[in-house]
């Protein structure tokens, strides 16, 4: 009997497809983190892959952790050699051996926040720039946007140019990297940007990177920037043995810069791709799922999935009114189905800051820093 016989037939599916590009939808509570991790131990002991040439790309160190735990409990040999963490703390790692062809030493420092920002103050100082005209804050916040976009202080202004003071904010953000690059420093944001950087320009580092990396896995897809995005696809150009795991209704960290099109668009980054929908839903009841079905169905820009389950209808929906809603005068929540007052057991707060970042065209840069067009993106980045 196969480990694999304890997935259900679409989480099977989705864990013996192992090679090419592969797009996984999970829809919420459809077993997801179970499906990637028999995908890995059938990659390891199925089909001959060595723990070394699996790289998988997580959002959270907590999640990692997890993974690799659950991975562990197989008994599969050298797992430990698998390269496995968040974005940030991958390409650190990559940095690391490789901070000469970066441009550093091997012991540069990560500024923290506040670092960032007394970096951010001394170039507006040096650039007689009062702090009441460009906020350093605003300044940071600025530089960051543009590094997630795979944008440097060189591509600044075209690409930014209907910021207020764009020229002036090209120019700092030169400078603010120089003097990063002075001290042997990166912010948080370079981790990534110095990494795709150097891919773009040492063609020998990338190219290692492709030959170790033959699989690659992709947890919360839906939550990827254009910046992640430029790295995984430079990472699975030779091999193209992507897998990415999400669910396009649940990204909903635009605000700080996802790209939705990341995953909605992956059939046309990757061609020739697999999709798999995992749709049974282990955590609700079937009253529950067909009411989300139905709410979700009237969102724009998604694929489409229909989640179900196996489990009863359980108890009816009881929707519940805000006060100064205009239906419930004197306050509190009133049960719509059986006509009752209920206290408030929750508060509200609006999950988009008031501040967005500003948003730029999918548009990719190539190695000679030129602009190329949604058009021809796919000819410089999607993998043969």
């Amino acid at each position: 009997m196969s480990f694999l016989d304890e997935l259900n037939p679409m989480q099977r599916k989705a864990a013996e497809i192992t090679e090419g590009p592969l797009l996984i939808l999970a829809g919420a509570g459809s077993g997801k983190t179970r499906t990637v991790i028999y995908r890995i131990a059938h990659l390891l002991t199925d089909c001959g892959v060595r723990p070394y040439q699996i790289l998988a790309l997580t959002f959270t160190n907590k999640a990692a952790g997890e993974m690799r735990s659950r991975i562990e409990r197989f008994d599969i040999p050298y797992t430990s050699d698998m390269w496995m963490g968040t974005f940030h703390s991958i390409c650190a790692r990559i940095l690391r051996i490789h901070a000469a062809d970066a441009g550093y030493r091997p012991s540069f420092t990560i500024y923290d926040e506040t670092d960032s920002k007394a970096v951010a103050k001394q170039c507006l100082a040096d650039a007689g720039i009062s702090e009441k005209v460009i906020d350093p804050d605003r300044l940071r916040g600025l530089i960051s946007m543009a590094k997630n976009n795979a944008v440097g202080p060189e591509d600044f202004l075209r690409e930014f140019a209907e910021i207020y003071r764009a020229k002036d904010i090209a120019s700092l953000y030169g400078a603010y990297q120089k003097k990063l690059r002075e001290n042997n420093a990166m912010d948080f944001d370079d981790l990534l940007f110095n990494t795709y950087r150097m891919f773009l320009d040492v063609p020998k580092v990338l190219e290692y990177y492709q030959d170790r990396f033959r699989y690659i896995l992709v947890d919360e897809y839906q939550d990827t920037n254009r910046l992640q995005y430029e790295i995984i696809a430079l990472v699975a150009q030779k091999h193209r043995n992507i897998c990415v795991c999400g669910d396009d209704d649940q990204s909903i960290y635009g605000w700080r810069g996802a790209d939705i099109r990341n995953i909605l668009e992956f059939e046309e980054d990757f061609p020739n791709a697999s999709v798999v929908r995992l749709e049974q839903n282990y955590r609700s009841t079937s009253t529950i799922l067909e009411a989300a079905n139905r709410l979700i169905s009237h969102n724009k820009g998604r694929k489409g999935k229909n989640l179900w389950t196996e489990a009863g209808a359980g108890e009816k929906i009881h929707v519940l009114e805000r006060p100064g809603s205009g239906r419930s005068p004197e306050g509190g929540l009133r049960d719509k189905q059986e006509g009752r007052r209920r206290p408030e057991i929750f508060g509200y707060r609006s999950a988009v800051p008031d501040q967005r970042p500003v948003p730029c065209h999918r548009g990719r840069v190539d190695q000679g820093g030129d602009t190329v067009s949604d058009s021809q993106r796919h000819q410089v980045l999607r993998p043969s």
